[in-house]
């Protein structure tokens, strides 16, 4: 069984950036693929970014492309989400997620990931 613990999360203005941390247990995180999602008041859960095991590769929705970035640390088992050009609209509960140990280069559907962890809130300020 996999656990992600999300921190980093806060209050920021529009314009800043944040990094957002995602540290994994029972289970490495360079073998599967592991994303972010988010969910802001009254709105669905919106995919926001993964890497994958293969590749590995980088996958972004459209609103976050260009100004977030997903990496990697093996050797921490930790995924990270740099977040730059913050917007309002970027406020939402930030999730970590990971997949089954899966050796894709491909973008899971959504529904493929097994392991989430609790969020963090990311407040952006205009």
């Amino acid at each position: 069984q996999v656990q992600l613990v999300e921190s980093g999360g806060g209050l920021v203005q529009a314009g800043k950036s944040l990094t957002l941390s995602c540290a994994a247990s029972g289970g490495k995180i360079s073998v599967r693929t592991t994303g972010w999602f988010r969910q802001a008041p009254g709105k669905e859960r919106e995919f926001a970014a993964a890497i994958t095991w293969i590749g590995p590769n980088t996958y972004y929705a459209n609103s976050t492309k260009g100004r977030f970035t997903i990496s990697r640390d093996n050797a921490k088992n930790t995924v990270y989400l740099q977040m730059s050009s913050l917007k309002p609209e970027d406020t939402a509960v930030y999730y970590c997620a990971a997949t089954r140990t899966t050796a894709t280069s491909r973008r899971p559907d959504d529904s493929e990931y097994a392991y989430w962890g609790q969020g963090t809130q990311v407040t952006v300020s205009s």
